[in-house]
């Protein structure tokens, strides 16, 4: 296995602090995990609203990874998604992690709320964080993951003095706030310039892909250096989203599917 392929076995491991259910779960699927290439994580904002219940049940079942909650505001995003609430009813019944996507202003002041609702990664956005370090210590005070956002307009080279602190990166690769938009092609460079930056400073660091991720473009992000794929229509919308989830699952990272 690749040193990033240990490393995302390893994501939550005994010492992470995270909930015991889900450390067991994991180390119960050790075969899967240690030959997978990527990771999938389908964005609930996306699901059915009106049968929730039933989606979640669909990605627990499916070969999917985590489950990426969009947490809006209304404010840094011009759209409400859903609140605390809804993600502890998702956490009350998901097999698979919780990676939390805080699209909101003052992030600080919910971290303990985020964590408490179930969070395992909790990403914070780079525009939103007036002292980055200090809310990335918080996070991982509180035993989770910590990440941070960019938006598309953002460069990653702003990331180089914290690039060592985090766990991972969620590029954008649409403009944040709602689903189904195309994708932003420059996401590809941004991709392999954050991996270099990484390169023997924390080649451990993931990279998240978060917006009109599917089969047609899944390849050539992985080929860039990409680990996590969030896919929202890709997967809901489609008539059969387990079978959806497999395909992107066995994406090629060889494939440069553009």
């Amino acid at each position: 296995m690749s040193l990033r392929g240990q490393v995302m076995f390893n994501f939550f491991d005994l010492n992470s602090g995270y909930p015991q259910d889900l450390i067991i779960f994991a180390k119960t699927n050790q075969r899967l995990m240690s030959s997978k290439k990527h990771l999938i994580a389908p964005s609930v904002l996306a699901a059915d609203f009106a049968k929730l219940y039933d989606d979640i049940i669909m990605v627990n079942n499916s070969e999917a990874d985590w489950f990426h909650i969009d947490i809006m505001d209304g404010v840094f995003v011009p759209n409400i998604s859903f609140g605390f609430p809804v993600m502890q009813a998702i956490a009350k019944h998901a097999t698979k992690p919780l990676d939390v996507h805080l699209m909101i202003v003052d992030p600080d002041r919910y971290l303990q709320l985020c964590k408490d609702s179930g969070a395992a990664v909790i990403t914070v956005h780079y525009e939103a964080c007036t002292h980055l370090h200090r809310t990335l210590a918080a996070i991982k005070e509180l035993g989770c993951k910590a990440g941070v956002a960019l938006n598309p307009h953002t460069p990653v080279s702003l990331l180089e003095d914290v690039i060592a602190d985090l766990d991972l990166v969620c590029l954008m690769s649409v403009n944040p706030g709602f689903g189904g938009q195309k994708f932003i092609q420059n996401t590809y460079s941004k991709v392999k310039q954050l991996r270099a930056m990484a390169a023997g400073v924390n080649d451990g660091l993931l990279i998240e892909i978060d917006g009109g991720v599917g089969v047609g473009n899944a390849g050539a992000l992985l080929q860039a250096g990409t680990d996590v794929l969030v896919a929202g229509s890709s997967v809901f919308a489609a008539a059969n989203p387990t079978q959806s989830i497999a395909d992107l699952k066995a994406v090629d990272i060889q494939l440069k599917n553009i």
